[in-house]
């Protein structure tokens, strides 16, 4: 049996202001195609399948269309609420859908209530069964005093398995051939690499003094990996870059990049195979769709004429400029090379230019009302005023003084 990992797919998610539904709709193109490709039996989908818990029209409109190809390709899908989600509305509709083989789990009670996959043994033997477990993102606030657990992430985490294990045995032992047991879940999990585009999910946590150490592992927000030990398989989703954290236990990325951070990541997911009731190899599949991301630095000039930047003309573009003084129209001049340049940053190579005085010093000492203009300018541009603009700034007092005259 064949299982294709994936997450965050954060549909109506867009980019420095771009939109990105095209892309998404053609990643997920090359997702069925996969699927499709090698005879996918089931894809998990381990939350932030929207980006916000009211979706945009368009979005709800590729989720359903893409759910039907799977449908259509033979697959079934299990798929789990992220903390970007609405876990009400996207469980909506939930026991119509898994009539179609659409599983969706985005409440907590039904966490330890596994999607079976079954596959038949040979010559009529006991085959294997593949329980799918999706564990919603619990919000540990509100979760933690439902269970009578600490409101932390690795306190909630921990319940939340310990009632899947529960179940897991249960099934194990009235099940003829071997139960393998895979669980979908979204949380930051210890050891995992973050990005600029991820939501912080630790925020406002508490956690007792006198807590034992496996609550305090990482951050608040974090959860350590042993929460997860005695599992075939754990599906993460949260983390936008696909990372193996244990053998068992990985993210599979989110299948675009949603942040300059990512400009390095492969995006794609995970087929993981599993073979008489065990995880047998788990591969990556990498995915191409939407515009390259560039994240360049340097010069104004090396940048508008080195070849070595060519590569990056079609891309989206997060440039610095380390020239000591910002460059005249910096961001109107990079933007006739690299028409996509969606972050502009100045940043001398030299670090600050050193300010002789603070700005009280300029107010105190300058000697006219044209030269706490002319001083302004620079202080906050961190550039001197060219002789043009001081004219401009010197006929606009002018023009100030005259104007008062008159009233």
């Amino acid at each position: 049996m064949i299982l294709l990992h994936t997450s965050d797919w954060h549909l109506g998610r867009s980019f420095h202001g771009t939109g990105l539904l095209e892309a998404q709709e053609e990643v997920l193109d090359a997702l069925v195609a996969t699927v499709t490709e090698r005879g996918v039996d089931a894809v998990l989908l381990a939350g932030d399948v929207y980006d916000r818990a009211l979706p945009p029209a368009d979005a709800v409109r590729l989720l359903d269309r893409t759910l039907t190809r799977l449908h259509a390709a033979g697959a079934q899908v299990v798929l789990t609420s992220g903390n970007h989600d609405s876990a009400v509305r996207l469980g909506f509709g939930g026991e119509l859908l898994a009539a179609a083989g659409v599983h969706v789990r985005a409440d907590a009670a039904e966490l330890d209530r596994p999607v079976l996959l079954p596959e038949p043994g040979v010559d009529g033997g006991a085959g294997q069964t593949v329980a799918v477990y999706g564990i919603p993102y619990l919000e540990p606030r509100h979760q933690g005093p439902a269970w009578g657990v600490e409101p932390h992430h690795t306190a909630v985490l921990t319940e939340a398995v310990r009632r899947v294990h529960a179940d897991l045995a249960a099934r194990r032992a009235e099940t003829p051939g071997p139960v393998a047991g895979v669980v979908l879940a979204h949380l930051f999990a210890a050891g995992g690499h973050g990005s600029e585009s991820e939501r912080d999910i630790g925020e406002g946590e508490h956690v007792e003094p006198d807590a034992p150490p496996e609550m305090l592992v990482g951050t608040l927000g974090q959860v350590p990996v042993s929460v997860f030990e005695g599992l075939d398989y754990a599906a993460l989703g949260h983390l936008h870059g696909r990372q193996r954290l244990a053998e068992h236990v990985r993210y599979s990325g989110s299948p675009l990049p949603y942040s300059f951070s990512e400009a390095g990541h492969r995006k794609g997911g995970w087929l993981v195979h599993v073979t008489g009731g065990a995880v047998t190899g788990v591969e990556a599949v990498d995915w191409d769709a939407g515009r390259r991301l560039a994240v360049l630095s340097g010069p104004i000039e090396d940048l508008l004429e080195s070849p070595e930047f060519a590569w990056a003309e079609q891309c989206w573009v997060q440039v610095t400029v380390t020239d000591d003084e910002r460059p005249e129209r910096a961001l109107e001049r990079l933007k006739t090379r690299f028409p996509s340049v969606l972050v502009f940053r100045h940043e001398p190579a030299g670090g600050r230019r050193a300010r002789e005085r603070t700005y009280a010093q300029v107010l105190r000492q300058a000697p006219s009302d044209h030269a706490l203009a002319v001083g302004f300018v620079d202080h906050v541009r961190q550039r001197p005023a060219s002789e043009a603009e001081q004219d401009l700034l010197r006929d606009a007092l002018e023009a100030a003084r005259a104007a008062e005259v008159r009233a």
